[in-house]
């Protein structure tokens, strides 16, 4: 163990003899090692939750909590912490149950002190290995993650222009027949037909469903043709309330109840209203989609210092498992059945967050529901605004 190692080594002495445990302090701090003392099994316990050890020297008899339960609860809350027994010269069985426990080895009292400092470095260098083999395996996991997505993003950017083809033709057909529908109306013979205010609404909203997806296909295209952000100074709560009213009917199918909710100290902002309507309609859509029949959501604005706003989409769904929490940022990622979901939502949700220099959280419990939390930072939008050549109003 060379001196760096030593500056940063943590050593816990837990003996209720303390003239040993002094003694045994002073030999080792002479060779570098600065050891921490417990005089019982319940100190060394309460010791251990503030003060994480690499190494426990750990005497098995004591008073109260012995060592063999000490060392169990050590085991058991840290198990990355090795521990050496000291035990008497005819409790070697106490030793070999240690082991069984979790121990790293065990030593008879009285203990040569050269042969514990070897054992204390022997342990350490363990601990050492193991971690640096954890962290290998956290770093190849991530890795591997990070090919998973690269090529799934690989295979979406070959999709993406067949995509916005594919799409974009029959959009523009349904925008041609409603334009050409929305003139019919208009025309004097047609004035007093049945139902045509009726029909021009109708056709509104066709015409709006065509704007809106091709936004989201120019979304989805960001990455080969960024345009100009195009800014508007707006209310969140006036761009939450149009986001609800976009996703009313299908919550309305569900018995789903959607509300919102408004700190006192949010003021109107210049932000990307598209963006920003977009990512507050896949939450929604997504929340609605996990929420059974009667359910809730509730969407939250918030300001948060020093500059930036937080959209906060909680429903009482069915959650998300622990083991997918990684995984619903990814393309092609989707827990619904075939033919329900493209897994792009959350995918496209992520990438406009990370755009506007924010941040995306998720907390969700199995079968209590799930929270995604949105922060946009003012200061960027701010600088988008100031930046742009063309800044309108939508």
């Amino acid at each position: 163990m060379d001196s760096g190692q030593s500056a940063s080594f943590q050593l816990l002495l837990v003996d209720d003899e303390t003239d040993f445990r002094s003694t045994l302090t002073k030999r080792l701090s002479r060779r570098g090692i600065n050891a921490h003392q417990a005089e019982s099994g319940e100190t060394a316990i309460d010791f251990l939750v503030t003060h994480p050890m690499d190494v426990v020297v750990l005497d098995v008899k004591m008073p109260g909590m012995d060592g063999m339960e000490t060392l169990r609860h050590i085991k058991q809350r840290y198990p990355q912490t090795e521990v050496i027994l000291l035990t008497g010269h005819t409790a070697t069985r106490d030793g070999i149950e240690g082991i069984k426990a979790g121990a790293f080895d065990y030593l008879s009292k009285p203990v040569e002190f050269e042969h514990l400092l070897e054992k204390i470095k022997q342990a350490f260098e363990k601990k050492q290995r193991t971690e640096e083999r954890r962290l290998e395996a956290e770093y190849k996991a991530h890795i591997e993650q990070q090919m998973i997505a690269t090529e799934r993003l690989a295979a979406l950017g070959t999709l993406a222009a067949g995509v916005a083809h594919e799409i974009n033709n029959p959009l523009a057909i349904i925008n041609e027949a409603s334009g050409y529908l929305s003139s019919l109306l208009e025309k004097p013979e047609l004035a007093d037909i049945p139902r045509k205010e009726q029909m021009g609404r109708a056709v509104e909203k066709i015409q709006k469903g065509v704007k809106r997806a091709r936004a989201i296909t120019h979304q989805l295209l960001g990455s080969v043709r960024k345009p100009e952000p195009v800014l508007v100074h707006m209310h969140p709560n006036d761009l939450v309330d149009e986001s609800i009213q976009l996703v009313s009917k299908e919550a309305k199918d569900k018995e789903i109840s959607i509300t919102r909710e408004s700190a006192k100290d949010v003021r109107a902002v210049w932000i990307n209203a598209n963006q920003i309507r977009q990512i507050l309609i896949n939450l929604i859509a997504n929340a609605i989609h996990a929420t059974a029949p009667n359910g809730q959501i509730t969407i939250s604005i918030k300001k948060r210092e020093p500059n930036g706003i937080t959209l906060v989409v909680q429903d009482t769904g069915k959650g998300i498992p622990k083991e997918n929490l990684d995984k619903i940022f990814e393309p092609f990622f989707s827990d619904k059945p075939p033919g329900q979901g493209t897994g792009l939502g959350l995918f496209v949700t992520k990438e406009i967050v990370d755009k506007l220099d924010g941040s995306i959280k998720v907390d969700s419990r199995v079968g209590e529901g799930t929270t995604m939390t949105v922060h946009i930072p003012i200061q960027h939008l701010e600088s988008q605004r100031q930046r742009g050549d063309d800044v309108g109003h939508q």
